[in-house]
Parts: structure tokens; sequence; C-alpha cells
């Protein structure tokens, strides 16, 4: 075992970077000893602010052998050629969600471990919160019996802000709005709850009256492997909210968490609501569950350095972050489609298709 914490760098140092790095100070298991990007004002800003050591180029950073692993929060289009960089240099890989702008450079990414012998992890971090895991628990002791529908909503106000300016107003950037930047985390999170989605059918809106080019509404029903379904609903002209429940036949659990403590998750139970209602008791029944303090963001770190230790792949696998994301273009495809449901499946075997079509004509 390790005497100490994990080394890692990180490269993109914007507001995410430093969200992570504040999360790893409070982490045994890892430090954050480099930081690199493109901008010398930005490393060096970084470095003054978070005590972070500027690397001049990514190769340096590479380059260190106390380095393990290497974070990544830069924009989604350079997720895979930075990946690639990092694997190369046998450095694991952690990414933020989603694992990559498209599905394709995703299972690019996954191939990345057997090739390089290194793992990736991938920033699902909502699977982890408290409320979360106690309803997956709940879960497998057979505490709600057999569940059969899930329902959850990620909803805040973005769309009312866009501008021209910012890259969530564009479709290509941000398809779906809402569907790619907020209901994929509840599809990562439904797929931890309630197993194996195989089909997503979806409708959309445009409300917002910025007049962006992206859809702010979206609704998106999915069906699992064992026959449960469920809905996520995403609205980008509302206050912030993220909430999930789950309906079984001995009971149901609610948990819904103030998303104005998103940046600051170890203070989300003191804003969060857990409940579970059992059997044919009435919502006056319901019993008020304590939301345990955790931080997801520090957990999701820890994973990383255990992965970095033992090169094993965690729970934030690669596999799990080309599903949401598979989920997405499911779900965008079923809008195009008036609502039809769009297989799961169907869409990762194309993309591989497409992969290895690629791959055919540079041979």
């Amino acid at each position: 075992m390790s005497a100490g914490p994990v080394k890692v760098g990180i490269v993109g140092l914007g507001r995410w970077a430093k969200v992570l790095t504040n999360a790893s100070k409070k982490s045994a298991k890892i430090q954050i000893i480099s930081g690199y990007s493109r901008s010398e004002e930005k490393r060096q800003a970084f470095a003054k602010e978070m005590g972070v050591a500027a690397a001049p180029d990514l190769a340096t950073m590479l380059a260190d052998p106390e380095i393990k692993g290497v974070i990544l929060t830069v924009p989604n289009e350079q997720h895979l050629p930075v990946a690639r960089e990092v694997a190369m240099a046998k450095k694991h890989v952690y990414t933020e969600k989603p694992i990559a702008a498209t599905l394709e450079d995703g299972l690019e990414i996954e191939a990345l471990q057997k090739l390089y012998g290194v793992t990736v992890t991938v920033g699902h971090s909502a699977r982890l919160m408290a409320g979360i895991r106690t309803m997956g628990e709940a879960i497998a002791a057979g505490e709600l019996g057999r569940v059969a529908f899930i329902e959850a909503n990620f909803s805040n106000e973005r769309a009312l802000e866009l501008t021209p300016q910012t890259w969530r107003w564009y479709k290509n950037r941000a398809p779906g709005g809402p569907l790619s930047q907020l209901a994929i985390h509840q599809f990562d999170v439904l797929h931890y709850l309630g197993g194996e989605i195989t089909e997503a059918s979806s409708i959309a809106s445009k409300l917002s009256p910025v007049g962006a080019e992206v859809d702010d509404q979206s609704m998106t029903t999915l069906k699992f492997a064992d026959g449960k379904i469920g809905y996520v609903g995403a609205c980008w002209t509302s206050p912030g909210i993220f909430s999930v429940r789950v309906f079984g036949s001995k009971g149901l659990m609610h948990y819904e968490m103030d998303f104005g403590t998103w940046d600051t998750p170890s203070k989300l139970h003191e804003h969060s609501t857990l409940y579970i209602q059992r059997g044919k008791d009435g919502y006056a029944k319901r019993e008020v569950l304590k939301v345990p303090e955790s931080d997801m963001f520090r957990l999701e770190l820890d994973m990383f350095a255990d992965s970095c230790l033992t090169g094993k792949a965690n729970e934030l696998s690669a596999k799990n972050g080309n599903v949401a994301v598979a989920v997405v273009n499911a779900a965008l495809r079923s809008i195009d489609q008036r609502g039809q449901l769009v297989s799961v499946a169907d869409i990762i075997a194309e993309a591989r298709a497409r992969i290895g079509e690629k791959a055919r004509h540079v041979a």
C-alpha cells in the first residue's frame, strides 16, 4: 500500500478544476501536485489560488514519475485527445462527465484501458450522493419489494441566462440542452438504481424567451431489462432541483436536494429530503430518514486514487459513462422520430461500427 496520498495532475484549470481541487484537500487518499492549462495566465492564477504547482506543458507533467494519474476538466471535445496522451504515458485517467463529446470518442477512451494498461474513471458523482446510496441499499435489501417504476428530475434556470457568447446556446455543443447537460446525470443514477437500460423515448420543447438554438425542456421515458420503466425530466427555465423517487411493491422512497448546494456537497445533507413510505401507509405516515453527511466529489476522487493504486477499474467506469451518453443519444434520436422507442444497444453498436469503419479507412 502507498505510504501517503496518490499524487496526480489536473489539466484544464477552470471553475470545475477548483471544485475538485478543493475536494481533494479533504481526502487522505489523493493529492493534486501539478496543474496545466494552455493559458500561462490561468496556470499562474490557479497555482496562486489553489497552491498547486504549475506545469509548463503537458509533457512535463506526464514525465513526472511521482504522478500516477491525471484529472481532466477540459472541454468535452478535448477529452479523447488529452486522455490518449495521458494513457500513452501510462498514467490513469479521470475525466469529468460526460466521458466525451460523442459516443465514438467515449468508446475510444474506454478502449485506452486495454491498449495501455490504465484505468478510466468518469465523474458521474451524482450516484455517490448519500441519499442515492441509501436508496440503492434499500433496493438491494428488498426493503421496497419489486421496484417497478423510477422517476427523476434535474432542472435549473440555465436557459434564461444563455447568450450567443455561451457554448450552451448552440445545438451542436449542447445537444438537447438540459437533456445532455442535466438529464445525463439522472440516466446514470437510474442505471445504478435500476440496472440495464434497454430503450429510451423522448420529447423536447423550446420555451425560453432568449432565443437559443437548443431545446430547453425534455422528458424521457426509459425501459429496463427486467421490465421496470422510468422517467427523467429536465427543465432549463425553472429554479434548480435534483430529485429521485423509487416505487416498489412494498414501499416508495423519495430523495430531493437543493441544487444551490451542488458545488458544496459536504453540505447536501443540510439541504436534502429523504423519506420512505411503506405498504399502504399514507403520506402522513411516511418515515423521514436522516441523510448522512458525505461529499460526492471527495468520494469520486478517492475511487480514482484507489484505481491508481490497484490498476483496477471502479464503479465510475468508462463503460457506465458510455451507457449514459448512449441513453442521451437514444433520447435525441427519439426526439427526431417523434417519440419512438430507440434501442440503447443499437446506438452503441452503430457507434462501434463507425469506429471500425474509420479505422479501416486509416489503415
